[in-house]
């Protein structure tokens, strides 16, 4: 009856399901306590996730046995070489395999090591009992054996130099220290040796091609450390490596062609923890370092701001100020007030007042206004900052293999030595390849290092799911034409650069999160290049990624922000190509380019910063062109006039100050210039410029190397060289909209050349020169709806505008006190006077069409000289008696002929054509940056051709075409 009963029941269990879970129950409570009491117990094994995490648990203890069980075989599968059958081997050599005891042993014994292994046979096992074996000469092996040490790890010491002659041998449970005659106590260089649950203190292991290594659950303390030269693969995994004044492990030369039995087994092992690597990748990043990972963690999903508008900048004010005085000090300045100042002497209201301003005070806009909307940058005139929703997303690192063949070889065919899983700390370096060596750094965690990986001299790496902090200098070094993959790396808290690229290194850097250093994320100098790709680097107190001395690096699909200083600083020679990336919230400007930089900055977002979005300071050069530059609390460009940029299709939006300003080398007026905004920024922390001032060759000289990069060039990467040469700066088909004062801002003793750009809806003037005691040039721009005049030219500055379409701007059209030319521009629809012409200027006023909707279409005052001709005035009454074009009698220097008036009769005809509105673009598509991905390649930008007539006063002027 009872068993009737269990049966009904267990039937009754099975059809409600309660069965599978049942039994799914009592597998896992097996796991978490019989599987572990066993991989525990084992002596051969430590504790699967030590040394690195040793308080968490594996995902299976059981699957952790396994694999162990699996690895401790390796050394005895080269059994087929000594019998055809290698089944009935096996049976033999279990049958006939001994066991020999050395120490203090009841019933027997030997006495030393050498009597034991002289007794051997081939795989016999010999076990020594706790004490320390000692022998004053080289012990050489000649037949496989298996020594393994009783008791606790650490009962059986050995000072003993092994030389293994033999295929193959196993060595479990011994501490390692070295004989008084050599600090190497394990070499073999045919044969295969493997390690397991072993510690070296103060000694050396070598491995030399083709013989080959696997070392498990071992330490290296006291300095100790492996060798590893011409290997084709070797195994490291789960061991920790500590103090030392060199590299815990050196891998050098070429892998040589010769293989031992072990390859083959070996691969195969290496894919095998590949594949686990990759599958439980992002468990292990997520655990690594805790609250780092918290810390990261928030990063990476913090959502975005929207737009700013500027009425969000006064609302956020209160708080943004409150929260960097707490930072910094309630002394201080704030980053966007630094050096870049609102100068309010470009606004002089009061210089405006007069007589003309009186009489428009009572009239009011009523008449026929002419359209303008057709002109040639229409398709400018309404563009908005994008949200976060238009930020190109992180590429993960299966997509990035996927499109870069490159990246997928190296991951495929880099073998070497692999490093899984390891703990290297406290030392001096973690690994170093050189002379062609390769090596696979797997899940392993350096830590307070003076740095983690060092690859120089033609070595290559593959880098994958590393945690990288607390080095003293930088984590990663490559030099001297190394390459290598570096994907998936945590990389954070270091001293010095995160990675340091130069001399001709070459390595793929992707996927990686790099942030919180103390000085920069990347550097990348002297020569050296790179591709710099979906990384995530943010929180680092320098530039996120600076380059110089000729670093010629790819930068491309990155996240780069909250950083402490720039987002890309590009300094001494530096340049490189740098597109679509997403660089935002950085204290200083999102890219910085100066001291001869000149890269390809193309299709990025900067935006949200708290100081400028672009700053191009002395001596700067490079193609900053569709661009998204939007929401900085500073300036969108600030560029100082002794540098040569070329500023094509950016979209420069919602800044708190200038959407563009070109400032002086030396501004007296200013309380910093931008040199001095730097090093305020740098007093605040007690140190000089930037990386390369801070600290001299300390910064950039690691063990001794020597800082001449200008002369150590091996040859200049001509990647980037399309562009063409440019001896003035050039400022073309940008939107440059929505800013919070001028819209461009020109202070500059410099030539400049603005073609082609749509500057509407700024708080200021559209476009206001300041300074300018060399030409500069305003030709096929659009000035639309700003918040004060369309075009204000200050004394004794020299500019010429032709071409331009000055349009609804609240004030004045064009206010102009310099030295130029006025010709062809269409100024119609502003708010007061058309052309406004005063103080001291010199000017030819030639061919243009003016309609005022208040004032004078064109206004000469006080002592003006040169000529106002064949102008075309449109009256906005039909009834206006008002004199159109207004001059001073008394002045006898100004020539004013031939000029018309045009009364309005019907809307309908009432309309700018023939041309049509002003400016004329033939190709407007070419002003719209390219949407599609740039990576390595870049296109050649089409150009406006205009073409200027000599005349000016002066030297003249001749604008040729821009080609």
């Amino acid at each position: 009856m009872s068993f009737t009963s269990d049966k009904m029941l267990a039937e009754h269990s099975i059809v409600r399901g309660d069965l599978p879970r049942a039994w799914r129950e009592l597998i896992l409570s097996l796991d978490s306590t019989r599987w572990r009491q066993l991989c525990l117990g084992c002596p051969e094994c430590r504790h699967p996730n030590w040394p690195r995490r040793p308080h968490l648990p594996p995902v299976s203890w059981r699957e952790a046995l396994r694999q162990h069980a699996l690895a401790s075989r390796t050394w005895t599968q080269n059994g087929s070489d000594l019998h055809s059958s290698a089944c009935l081997h096996l049976f033999r050599r279990r049958k006939d395999r001994r066991v020999w005891h050395v120490g203090t042993v009841a019933g027997g014994g030997y006495e030393t090591l050498r009597g034991a292994l002289a007794a051997a046979g081939p795989y016999d096992k010999v076990v020594l009992h706790a004490g320390v074996y000692e022998e004053q000469v080289e012990v050489s092996l000649k037949v496989p054996v298996e020594i393994v040490g009783m008791g606790k790890l650490g009962d059986v010491s050995l000072l003993v130099s092994f030389d293994q002659q033999c295929p193959t041998a196993r060595l479990c449970n011994l501490v390692f220290m070295p004989a008084w005659f050599s600090p190497v106590v394990y070499k073999t260089s045919s044969g295969h040796v493997q390690l397991d649950n072993c510690n070296f203190e103060g000694c050396q292991l070598h491995i030399r091609g083709p013989g080959t290594c696997q070392a498990r659950f071992c330490s290296f303390a006291q300095g100790s450390s492996a060798h590893f030269l011409g290997v084709a693969i070797s195994l490291m995994d789960s061991c920790e490596f500590s103090g030392g004044d060199s590299a815990s492990v050196t891998v050098e030369g070429a892998p040589v062609s010769e293989r031992n039995w072990a390859f083959k087994h070996l691969v195969a092992l290496a894919k095998t923890f590949t594949m686990m690597t990759s599958n439980n990748g992002s468990t292990e990043i997520s655990n690594q370092g805790g609250k780092d990972s918290v810390v990261a963690g928030s990063h990476v999903n913090t959502p975005l701001e929207g737009v700013n508008t500027m009425e969000d900048w006064n609302k956020q004010e209160v708080d943004w100020e409150a929260n960097w005085a707490k930072q910094k000090g309630g002394d201080s300045l704030l980053p966007s007030q630094d050096g870049t100042m609102i100068e309010e002497d470009g606004m002089e209201t009061s210089s405006e007042s007069s007589e003309e301003d009186d009489q428009q005070a009572g009239e009011k806009s009523t008449g026929l206004k002419l359209s303008y909307d057709q002109h040639g940058l229409a398709h400018l005139s309404k563009a908005d900052a994008p949200d976060s929703s238009a930020f190109p997303a992180l590429l993960s690192l299966s997509a990035e293999l996927q499109r870069d063949t490159e990246a997928r070889d190296l991951a495929a065919l880099v073998q070497g030595c692999l490093l899984r899983r390891c703990l290297l700390r406290d030392g001096k370096g973690g690994v170093h390849l050189c002379n062609h060596g390769q090596a696979r750094l797997e899940a392993n965690v350096f830590r307070g290092l003076n740095y983690a990986v060092r690859c120089i001299q033609n070595a290559k790496m593959v880098m994958l799911r590393n945690e990288v902090c607390g080095c003293k200098a930088s984590g990663v070094f490559l030099r001297l034409s190394a390459q290598g993959l570096i994907a998936e790396n945590n990389i954070h808290s270091n001293g010095e650069a995160g990675l340091d690229i130069r001399k001709g290194a070459n390595p793929i850097i992707l996927c990686n999160r790099i942030h919180r250093g103390l000085r920069s994320g990347i550097v990348v100098l002297g020569n050296g290049r790179g591709s710099i790709r979906s990384n995530q680097i943010y929180g680092n107190k320098e530039a996120g990624v600076y380059i110089l001395f000729n670093g010629n690096p790819v930068v491309s699909g990155n996240h780069i922000f909250q950083g402490l200083a720039a987002g890309i600083a590009v300094n001494e020679n530096g340049r490189g190509l740098i597109t679509e990336n997403v660089i935002r919230q950085n204290q200083w400007g999102g890219a910085d380019i100066r001291r001869g930089g000149d890269p390809v900055l193309r299709n990025n977002f900067i935006c949200y910063g708290y100081s400028d979005g672009v700053v191009v300071g002395e001596r700067g050069r490079g193609l900053i062109e569709g661009n998204h530059i939007y929401g900085n609390r500073g300036c969108g460009v600030w560029v100082m006039s002794s540098s040569l940029p070329q500023l094509i299709g950016n979209y420069i939006t919602h800044n708190r100050m200038y959407g563009l300003a070109v400032f002086c080398r030396k501004d007296t007026e200013s309380a910093v210039s931008r040199e001095g905004y730097r090093s305020l920024q740098e007093r605040e922390r007690g140190v000089g410029l930037g990386e390369r001032d801070r600290g001299g060759p300390e910064n950039f000289n690691e063990e001794g190397e020597l800082m001449a990069w200008e002369s150590d060039i091996d040859s200049e990467d001509e990647r980037f060289s399309s562009r063409r040469p440019i001896t003035v700066a050039l400022v073309e088909n940008n939107c440059i909209s929505h800013n919070g004062a001028v819209g461009v801002y020109v202070k500059s003793s410099e030539p400049l050349n603005v073609v082609a750009n749509m500057v509407n809806s700024n708080r200021g003037d559209g476009v206001s020169v300041i300074q300018s005691a060399q030409l500069t040039r305003l030709v096929g721009n659009c000035v639309l709806c700003n918040g004060w005049r369309g075009v204000a030219v200050d004394r004794e500055c020299r500019v010429e505008l032709r071409g331009n379409g000055v349009y609804g701007n609240n004030c004045h059209g064009v206010c102009f006190r310099g030295d130029g030319l006025i010709v062809e521009n269409d100024v119609v629809g502003n708010n007061a006077v058309g052309i406004r012409v005063m103080d001291n200027a010199d000017v030819k006023v030639l061919r243009n069409r003016v309609q005022a909707l208040r004032g004078y279409g064109i206004s000469v005052k006080e002592r003006v000289r040169g000529v106002v001709q064949e102008n075309l005035v449109y009256q906005s009454h039909s009834t206006s008696t008002k004199t159109p074009i207004r001059t001073n009698k008394q002045n006898l220097e100004c020539v004013v002929l031939n000029n018309s008036l045009l009364t309005p009769r019907s809307q309908a005809l009432w309309a700018l054509d023939n041309p049509p509105p002003r400016p004329h673009n033939s190709n407007p598509s070419s002003v719209t940056p390219s949407t599609l991905p740039a990576h390595l390649a870049i296109t050649m930008t089409n150009r406006i051709t205009a073409s200027v007539e000599s005349g000016c006063h002066n030297n003249g002027s001749i604008f040729c075409s821009i080609l």
